[in-house]
């Protein structure tokens, strides 16, 4: 059974950092693609980034490129979001997924002064 679990979501000040992880169970996490996703109040889903299996290639939503980096730890099965210059905007929850079908809980992010 695929396992998303996640963590690192909380409240921060506009231009502020946070780093979101993903910890990975019930699959080879090493032969998939993974991405971040990310849903603001009221709002449809909303693709924010994706690495490949082995951590060599990454792709961006313009909105969050040169701010945000998408990384991963295929020995501890971890995905990562590292979140830098936060807008009030980006406010949300996050999610990390494997696929269309397999998604994290999702974690809290508040960015308000």
């Amino acid at each position: 059974e695929v396992q998303l679990v996640e963590s690192g979501g909380g409240l921060v000040q506009p231009g502020g950092s946070l780093r979101l992880s993903c910890a990975a169970s019930g699959f080879t996490f090493s032969s998939y693609g993974m991405m971040w996703v990310r849903q603001a109040p009221g709002k449809g889903l909303e693709w924010v980034a994706t690495i490949n299996g082995g951590g060599s290639s990454t792709y961006y939503a313009d909105s969050v490129k040169g701010r945000f980096t998408i990384s991963r730890d295929n020995a501890k099965n971890t995905l990562y979001l590292q979140l830098n210059n936060l807008k009030t905007e980006e406010t949300a929850m996050y999610y990390c997924a494997k696929d269309n079908r397999h998604r994290s809980q999702g974690t809290k992010v508040t960015v308000s002064s």
